[in-house]
């Protein structure tokens, strides 16, 4: 463990940049065990303080010994929201990503060389990059904190291909200490997270503070068709204990959401709306008109509250069914950050499961697909270049244009190095086999299994006659044992 002269500094450290006299719950447990070299995993509330873990660390070095806290983060607007917070409070941070032009990326770049930069916030995409690798080839990295970890596990396969290349991206900086941070993770999704980050479950200790939030109120309401959800959206957001600050609706798919957005206008309730969409600049001024306060309600599908950290939301309502009990909860713990009494209401709809068992088949080719696929992208390489993923999509499949399995395909592909990359045009070249995987239908039965289970947890937590912050115990808590 790191010695009481580190502790010490730590403490003063939090006081001098954060303004708090001590740390909240395991913080200052956390922050010596990574500061002592030793690997952590940590799951804690929302609004909790997760990020000081590694934030504190950063400052904790000083002059020769000072090294660089590299984050990997999953959203643009996540890292900004966050390095925007520290350089406010004199903290040296940066982040690097899409956003920047090339001149600026270029000057980041040039600094990073010249040890610039405590804490460095990147997705792990940018990992791709020659020029940022080169960048970092010459810095000593003193920790590496993976934030929102749960990506690793439930995005990695299917949204976000890159977390899945955590243990080679460690690798390549020489498995250095690192710190895993999320809300959410059951233990079977721990148990992934290690093993994607390629450490051992004895080689890093579990820091598990629970997922309580007792200020949150929790409700289940039946629902029956659109009508019924508009009565119990306007009834909710009338109660007069909720009014003192903002509401977050959240929808399955974008069509529904307009359809609500509409009927809640013609009801007289104003709001602003927010999915993938909708042009950026548009989902920004949406974000910056709510982190304001400019406007109240916003409808949003699940693209929107990762990276908003806004103290006074009241109000979580799901007019739709979440896909599992993790993104239900993630999407849950963006209310009363504040520690005020805040209400999420679930409008239950047993039709909705249909919405989500489709986006479980889309998430879930068989090997039939992958291998007809493979078959395009190898015999047709001229026509998938010209004509793009419509074309390839009409020939893949018939039953309908929506249909999102070639998104999958393609992202798995690009997550097996079966291809160059996951966008137009390196996605059409191709530059291995198909792996054994992809044609064992076994293999990707188990995985689809698995959504369907967690799909299952939505059903028992809506059907649980007793406590359901129980429930939610149960679920995540399972057998674990806490350092």
């Amino acid at each position: 463990m790191q010695d009481s002269r580190s502790s010490q500094q730590a403490n003063a450290l939090l006081k001098q940049y954060f303004g708090y006299d001590q740390f909240r719950g395991r913080q200052g447990d956390i922050i010596n065990h990574v500061l002592g070299g030793e690997h952590a995993m940590v799951i804690m509330p929302t609004g909790m303080g997760k990020s000081l873990c590694y934030q504190i660390p950063a400052l904790v070095a000083d002059g020769d010994q000072a090294g660089l806290v590299l984050v990997l983060s999953p959203l643009i607007a996540l890292m900004q929201d966050q390095v925007h917070s520290l350089a406010k409070r004199g903290i040296d941070a940066a982040f690097i990503n899409s956003s920047l032009d090339r001149k600026d990326r270029e000057q980041r770049y040039a600094q990073i060389k010249a040890g610039a930069y405590r804490l460095l916030y990147v997705t792990p995409e940018r990992f791709r990059k020659e020029e940022f690798r080169e960048a970092l080839a010459d810095r000593k990295l003193s920790l590496l904190a993976i934030d929102e970890a749960h990506c690793v596990s439930q995005w990695g396969h299917d949204f976000r291909p890159d977390y899945s290349r955590i243990k080679e991206i460690r690798e390549y900086l020489g498995n250095p200490v690192t710190i895993a941070l999320t809300a959410t993770a059951t233990q079977e999704c721990r148990e992934d997270i290690y093993r994607q980050m390629g450490i051992a479950a004895d080689q890093i200790a579990l820091f598990h503070q629970g997922i309580d939030r007792p200020n949150l109120s929790i409700k289940v309401t039946e629902s029956w068709g659109d009508e019924s959800k508009l009565d119990a959206i306007e009834s909710t957001l009338a109660l007069d204990e909720y009014q003192s600050g903002s509401v977050i609706i959240y929808f399955s798919l974008i069509k529904t959401l307009d359809r609500f957005s509409d009927a809640l206008l013609q009801r007289g309730l104003d709001h602003v709306c927010y999915h993938g969409d909708l042009p950026r600049n548009h989902r920004r001024r949406v974000q910056d008109q709510f982190m304001s306060g400019e406007v109240d309600v916003v409808l949003a599908t699940n693209a929107f509250g990762m990276g908003v950290d806004k103290e006074d939301i009241r109000i979580v309502i799901h007019a739709e069914t979440p896909g599992s009990i993790e993104s239900y909860y993630q999407e849950i713990g963006r209310a009363g950050r504040d520690n005020k009494p805040s209400l999420c209401e679930w409008l239950y709809d047993q039709n909705d499961l249909m919405t989500q068992m489709q986006f479980i088949e889309w998430s879930n080719p068989d090997a039939s697909f992958y291998s007809r696929l493979y078959t395009l992208l190898t015999e047709h390489p001229e026509e998938c270049r010209a004509f793009g993923t419509e074309w390839m999509n009409d020939r893949l499949q018939r039953v309908s244009r929506h249909d999102h399995r070639l998104a999958t395909g393609i992202s798995m592909f690009d997550r097996h190095g079966v291809i160059a990359g996951p966008h137009p045009p390196a996605c059409y070249e191709v530059l291995s086999e198909l792996p054994e995987s992809f044609v064992d239908d076994d293999f990707l039965l188990e995985k689809k299994q698995r959504d369907q289970q967690r799909l299952y947890g939505m059903v028992q937590f809506a059907n649980e006659s007793g406590d359901r912050k129980e429930f939610l115990n149960r679920y995540f808590l399972g057998d674990s044992i806490t350092a």
